[in-house]
């Protein structure tokens, strides 16, 4: 085997790789390539999930509102009930106290 016929060889096999390399990459560039149905799905997915996003939001920020609402009704309502209760513990010392008034008198 002399030099002209190495050289040959060479670029024999360096080509062959060449075009095993491009027939590769056009074979995957084949297959993966998207077509106009996939970026229509595709644009239409995306769509719908900003409307979902969008519910999301307006949901936690209407349970946010209605969160805080509950929120200061249920302060008030806990105040109120403060009252109350003194307002009891008060009509019970009176009554307590007008029955040692009776009893006293009666005595």
């Amino acid at each position: 085997m002399n030099r002209t016929e190495l050289i040959l060889g060479v670029a024999l096999i360096l080509l062959t790789a060449f075009a095993l390399g491009w027939l590769a990459n056009w074979l995957l560039f084949r297959f993966r390539r998207v077509n106009t149905a996939n970026v229509a799905e595709l644009d239409q997915m995306a769509n719908e999930l900003h409307s979902a996003e969008e519910a999301r939001d307006s949901a936690f920020a209407y349970m946010e509102e209605r969160e805080a609402e509950l929120t200061a009704r249920l302060g008030q309502t806990e105040a109120e009930l403060q009252a109350a209760m003194e307002g009891l513990g008060e009509a019970r010392r009176e009554v307590s106290e007008l029955r040692a008034y009776i009893e006293s008198l009666d005595t």
